[in-house]
């Protein structure tokens, strides 16, 4: 389904790309947690082996899963927030037509999709576009985060192209600043479960671990699992039994809050 009604807010790349959400729910009478999530890409593109699949993952453990196709380059910020925001508003908008329980919807993010949910975690209350009608009184505040192999500093470890396809070339030290999630964290961020490799040569596990230094600093509770092997990008990670191990981890973390 589309995000908007009509043209997408922030559409300050002119572009036709139509955002839209894609549905996975699992069938029940009683409502049941959700998971929002966004696929990884670098700000570039959005990758396919971190979304249907995964919400097919999320369903076979009985929890109802959605992906959003929100906007990468040359869309700049706040079009991908925008998108994430719109998402998680439509799907507590539309909690009793599909029996989710609106109090437990975590967003689920990889790499640059990492990013853009803890964005939302840490900026969600910041003056995001939107469509200007009742799905906009929705809250867009995260239940929890999941973030895999997350963009999140734009220090010295951060991912550059990320950052590029995100803010531009000539972003100001205030948008780079305000981009680096870990100096945002307060103690109304959701809680969240993270997960990297520690030989990922792309985006550098040290983005999980400042994420959780600073939840840790705020007191919020947190799950990080930095696993010895494997490349950036794994998603499910079928080629690596070990580090498959984060989906049940994450499930068992998500079904001990009540998902």
């Amino acid at each position: 389904m589309n995000l908007y009604p009509s043209a997408p807010p922030a559409n300050n790349a002119q572009s036709d790309f139509i955002p839209t959400l894609d549905l996975y729910p699992v069938q029940t009478k009683e409502p049941k947690g959700a998971v929002l999530i966004c696929p990884g890409g670098g700000y570039g593109n959005r990758a396919a082996h971190e979304g249907k699949n995964v919400a097919e993952a999320f369903n076979a453990q009985g929890i109802h899963a959605f992906v959003v196709q929100y906007r990468v380059s040359p869309n700049r910020h706040p079009a991908p927030l925008a998108d994430v925001s719109r998402a998680l508003r439509i799907i507590r908008a539309n909690a009793n037509a599909w029996h989710v329980n609106p109090n437990h919807i975590a967003v689920c993010g990889f790499s640059a999709g990492g990013h853009l949910t803890a964005s939302l975690g840490v900026h969600y209350a910041s003056d995001i576009p939107g469509a200007g009608d009742n799905i906009d009184k929705q809250s867009n505040r995260p239940d929890a985060l999941i973030l895999s192999y997350p963009v999140i500093s734009a220090g010295e470890f951060q991912h550059k192209g990320s950052f590029k396809n995100l803010l531009g070339e000539d972003a100001s030290e205030k948008m780079i600043e305000f981009m680096s999630l870990e100096k945002h964290v307060t103690e109304k961020t959701p809680p969240a479960f993270l997960w990297h490799t520690a030989e990922d040569a792309g985006v550098p596990a040290e983005n999980s671990m400042l994420f959780a230094q600073a939840l840790s600093k705020h007191n919020i509770p947190y799950e990080l699992h930095i696993f010895p092997n494997g490349r950036h990008g794994l998603g499910l990670a079928p080629e690596l039994p070990n580090v498959a191990a984060w989906f049940n981890l994450c499930v068992t973390y998500l079904k001990n809050m009540g998902w």
